[in-house]
């Protein structure tokens, strides 16, 4: 047994000697990457401007520290379904700003998401509601026919307290719908989120 054991050390050790050696810059990484993804969350929990954060750290540590916020606050883009998520994401747009080094192509690429989170708060928004109204008269429609055909010509789905917008097969193809009309928003944000992360 205890030649066994001492064989699967052996072999253990064997791997790790194999193993390449840890560079400092990959030490720097392993530490600064995690500070980075705190500056990100002190920045929108704590309402602290990112530029403040990012002078505690040293010159060498600031590539991972950016990269390690950028994740963050990429992350943290979202539609803007509510106004705390619009703010959210001001607030991330405004801060790639300041981590980027490549200011031109950063401002571009933030325009066009803002672009994005704007068209879907106004006309997204817009043709999500005509959407909605349509999808619901298309199965009061249908609710008035059956309940014709099974009650009678003078059947009236008001009448009997019935509500489409209840109805589980409503919410199912509304929320097909309404990812589908998201997905198109979110397939751009994304496009433009790796532009992003492309850049220095």
């Amino acid at each position: 047994m205890s030649d066994l054991i001492r064989s699967a050390r052996e072999i253990a050790m064997a791997k790790i000697s194999e193993m390449d050696e840890v560079t400092p810059l990959e030490r720097l990484r392993w530490k600064y990457m995690p500070e980075g993804e705190s500056v990100a969350l002190k920045h929108f929990r704590d309402n602290v401007d990112i530029a403040t954060l990012l002078e505690a750290f040293p010159t060498e540590a600031l590539p991972f520290v950016r990269s390690g916020a950028e994740k963050i606050i990429l992350d943290s883009l979202q539609l803007p379904i509510n106004e705390t998520v619009s703010a959210r994401n001001k607030k991330a747009l405004e801060a790639i700003l300041l981590l980027k080094q490549d200011k031109d192509a950063t401002k571009s690429l933030v325009a066009q998401i803002s672009q994005i989170l704007e068209h879907y708060m106004d006309q997204g928004a817009t043709q999500r509601k005509e959407a909605y109204e349509s999808l619901k008269m298309q199965y009061e429609l249908k609710l008035k026919q059956a309940m014709k055909r099974q009650l009678g010509s003078n059947a009236e789905s008001g009448e009997l307290g019935l509500s489409v917008e209840t109805l589980p097969q409503f919410q199912e193809e509304w929320h097909r719908t309404s990812i589908q009309m998201d997905s198109q928003y979110l397939k751009l944000m994304d496009d433009y989120k790796n532009e992003l992360r492309k850049l220095k």
